[in-house]
């Protein structure tokens, strides 16, 4: 399997205290990985790290985004790039993408432009042809259009289209925030805590969606979730962290049965 993303070695401190102490691990081409931990394990630091909301103390971050989008993003010759160091909103360019625990969205904008937002960075129109609404804009314009009402289509909100989000239940802007990501083409996605908030029926709808994206998107995600029965019926493989150190790798069978796990969860040892 070909390696999407490989951290590697990552450490990062606040003040005296050490978030992440030489974590590595890899996530594979078309994977679903879910990471795990007690709370307070540094699980949401380390999807900063990745997307270079916080820049780690040490360590590499590679990623392989695929050669059209390393030469767009004016890297040549490689098949990967240490994204550590990238400003992070460039961080996006080469087809990362990464979703929030609580849902970010523009209440005011209808969903399509909400979504819309999410295809700003392959729109290639100068700002001049912007402004005079030049043939040019208007046919780009139409294409991204289109573009985001299927992502809301593949998401089942396409008639909600032109209402506000703001107005919108709680499931259905969670729902509104992956359909911007697919916006991106994105080759891997980040999920931080998707269902939170959510009700058993509607986790059941994420985890059917999370692998509908996987498949029909052709991309990689990476999943963080208390949520462990979401977690154990839709990853591939899952990585346990606790105080920012590495615990355990494996499927999610491997996982449930590792008493390093257990102990870090539970705060005792299965045969105390």
């Amino acid at each position: 399997m070909t390696d999407v993303l490989q951290v590697e070695h990552l450490s990062i401190s606040f003040g005296g205290l050490k978030a992440l102490d030489d974590l590595s691990f890899t996530v594979g081409d078309s994977e679903i990985f879910g990471l795990i931990g007690p709370n307070g394990a540094g699980k949401t630091t380390v999807f900063n790290c990745i997307t270079q909301f916080y820049r780690p103390d040490a360590g590499a971050v590679w990623f392989a985004p695929g050669a059209d989008r390393l030469a767009r993003a004016g890297h040549h010759g490689t098949d990967k790039v240490d994204l550590v160091g990238v400003p992070v909103h460039r961080v996006i360019k080469h087809g990362l993408v990464r979703t929030f625990q609580n849902v970010e969205i523009i209440p005011e904008l209808s969903l399509i432009d909400n979504v819309l937002i999410g295809g700003h960075i392959d729109f290639k129109a100068s700002m001049l042809a912007q402004m005079f609404r030049l043939p040019s804009s208007r046919r780009e314009e139409a294409a991204l259009r289109e573009k985001a009402r299927g992502a809301l289509a593949f998401l089942s909100i396409d008639h909600l289209a032109d209402e506000p989000a703001g107005g919108q239940p709680y499931g259905v802007r969670k729902r509104l925030e992956m359909a911007r990501t697919l916006m991106a083409e994105p080759r891997l996605i980040i999920l931080d805590e998707p269902a939170a908030g959510l009700n058993e029926s509607e986790t059941e709808g994420l985890a059917e969606t999370i692998r509908r994206v996987r498949d029909e998107y052709g991309c990689s995600i990476l999943l963080v979730e208390h949520d462990m029965g979401l977690v154990m019926n839709v990853c591939d493989r899952i990585c346990a962290i606790s105080f920012g150190k590495f615990l355990a790798e494996g499927t999610p069978t491997q996982i449930q049965r590792d008493p390093k796990v257990h102990e870090a969860y539970l705060g005792e040892r299965d045969d105390v």
